[in-house]
């Protein structure tokens, strides 16, 4: 494929805040982007609205509003039927594309044409530049979520964490076993030819469904250190424990899919407690921390009118 290849980025959104329009407003600036689909399952009216606005001021811009909530999978495999791109990077809705980050993918793209089929997931950092946790994992098996979920990795020789974003990194672009949907490139034909994301997966862990289907099919699944992406994450309106229970089930389809022998699916049923429990743990922790930053912010508000109440007074 030419230098001329062309890009297209697809993001499914569903509440996800403010932090949307910062991210759409990112991809249209983005050099190397030549079109852009928003799959919009459902935000305010008044985002809504600016995004309409947004899609009414540039070709480059399909704004597809599909009335529901039809999960993360589903909205990407509609956004990528869509797209007239050689390539198709699948975005986060709430992931800021910044300059470089598009032109440095396709170059990666170009080193791998004599691959017939790839996947390249960038490097996902938080706002403060370190990198989060998910941008490049594992194989994910019952063996290593028993060792992740639990710590196991710790203190039992031969356990691995699924996660590897403490190890070093490579100065170029490596061979993963999993990498992140958040920011997740393919050849737009091949994704469509191998069915796209699984839509039985409704939200998290289609993207390591997606990278065991291309690895099965003899693909390679890459990590491009050299491209960072900032991801806010947890921007999402809808509560954490709808969030982290899609993402349990998620587990328990892939575990079911993928491990089908009897004594495999007890070891599925034996994990399915301590995976919602960890997760549902997680879930309150974020929904106590969301109360708590919501909290100090009212009282920030509540201090700003009252010094600006101070100040008129002051001047009157």
């Amino acid at each position: 494929m030419s230098d001329a290849a062309r890009l297209s980025v697809v993001t499914v959104a569903w509440q996800t805040g403010p932090r949307l329009l910062e991210a759409v407003a990112s991809i249209l600036a983005a050099p190397g982007v030549d079109e852009f689909v928003l799959v919009n399952h459902g935000n305010p009216p008044e985002l809504i609205r600016a995004l309409r606005t947004m899609a009414s001021n540039t070709d480059k811009f399909v704004l597809i509003e599909t009335g529901a909530n039809m999960g993360f999978a589903k909205g990407c495999n509609i956004g990528a039927r869509r797209t007239s791109g050689d390539y198709v990077l699948f975005l986060n809705p709430d992931a800021v594309l910044a300059p470089g980050v598009a032109s440095r993918l396709k170059a990666s793209a170009a080193d791998l044409k004599n691959e017939a089929l790839w996947a390249i997931g960038a490097r996902i950092t938080n706002a403060d530049g370190t990198e989060q946790r998910g941008g490049r994992r594992g194989e994910l098996t019952p063996a290593s979520a028993l060792a992740t979920f639990f710590g196991l990795n710790r203190f039992l020789p031969g356990a691995r964490n699924l996660h590897f974003e403490t190890q070093p990194l490579s100065e170029d672009m490596v061979p993963m076993p999993v990498v992140s949907g958040a920011a997740l490139m393919m050849r737009r034909d091949d994704f469509l030819s191998i069915g796209g994301f699984d839509e039985r997966y409704f939200l998290h862990v289609e993207d390591i469904d997606l990278c065991r289907n291309i690895r099965e099919r003899g693909g390679s699944v890459w990590f491009e250190p050299r491209a960072n992406i900032k991801h806010y994450g947890g921007t999402s309106q809808s509560s954490p424990f709808f969030v982290e229970s899609h993402k349990g089930l998620g587990f328990v389809k892939y575990f079911w899919k993928y491990y089908p022998g009897p004594l495999q699916r007890l070891a599925t049923m034996a994990l399915i407690g301590p995976i919602f429990t960890a997760l549902w743990g997680r879930a309150g922790l974020l929904r106590i921390k969301g109360l708590l930053e919501g909290a100090q912010h009212r009282r920030a508000v509540v201090r700003r009118l009252r010094r600006l109440k101070a100040h008129r007074a002051a001047r009157s």
